[in-house]
């Protein structure tokens, strides 16, 4: 799984285009704080998504495999005056989160799972942290995004500060990506620092989630495709599932 390393740092300006008030909305509408207290946030990243749902009044744990994520994290957590409490866990080990009311794995983070037994693993876990009755909320790439529009790249993003090259290849298993990022970022004095980062994703059938949810215990499963905007039924490139325990 990628650690982010460097990429940390700049990950904010590249995802600035994802409206991280609609999924915590999504959230909302079937979890309202008036009935659910306690979230725990896996693959926090940044904290972006951790910090909405803290101001929203949920009493958020947020979990992620990489440092450097959570430094950004717990940055965010005190520039916006929200107490959260961060723990450097992978997702396939939770271990020592109990009684929580929603659980969150958003943005595709479940995507960097390898295999499919990673994923088993990791709704194993979930479901083991909340409470009966507890509501889990994630999105994953489509089998279209992955097949069809990553294999489309090379992609490009250029601002005054940042400037990337983004090249996709599809990976020896079924559904997969390799993504190969070259970045160049302006420095305080005005010159360009490059680096590199790989990472991979993949995504399985629709199907496989849901009944691999039913297979830990999940129940009540719903899939929606309009939570950010509505998408074209042959074209869906990300699906947004919740479940309940």
């Amino acid at each position: 799984m990628a650690m982010y390393d460097q990429f940390a740092f700049i990950y904010d300006s590249l995802m600035s285009d994802i409206p991280y008030d609609k999924y915590a909305e999504w959230v909302q509408k079937h979890a309202p704080t008036s009935t659910y207290k306690k979230l725990v946030d896996v693959g926090c990243g940044t904290g972006v998504l951790s910090v909405q749902f803290a101001k929203d009044g949920f009493d958020v744990t947020g979990l992620d495999l990489s440092e450097s994520m959570l430094t950004m994290a717990q940055k965010r957590s005190i520039e916006n005056d929200t107490s959260i409490s961060l723990i450097c866990q992978s997702m396939t080990e939770i271990d020592g989160i109990a009684n929580m009311d929603v659980a969150v794995i958003a943005i595709d983070s479940l995507n960097y799972l390898e295999t499919l037994e990673d994923v088993e693993q990791t709704f194993h876990h979930v479901y083991e942290s909340l409470v009966d009755g507890g509501q889990l909320f994630f999105d994953v790439h489509s089998l279209y995004k992955m097949d069809v529009i990553y294999p489309d790249g090379p992609f490009t993003y250029e601002d005054e500060d940042v400037t990337y090259i983004w090249h996709t290849e599809q990976g020896d298993v079924a559904h997969s990506i390799y993504h190969d990022i070259t970045f160049f970022v302006r420095d305080e004095s005005g010159y360009y620092e490059k680096f590199e980062e790989t990472h991979f994703q993949r995504t399985f059938p629709l199907e496989t989630y849901t009944d691999l949810l039913e297979k830990v215990g999940f129940s009540t499963i719903s899939v929606s495709t309009s939570v950010f905007e509505e998408q074209p039924e042959d074209e869906v490139e990300r699906y947004f599932i919740h479940a309940v325990k």
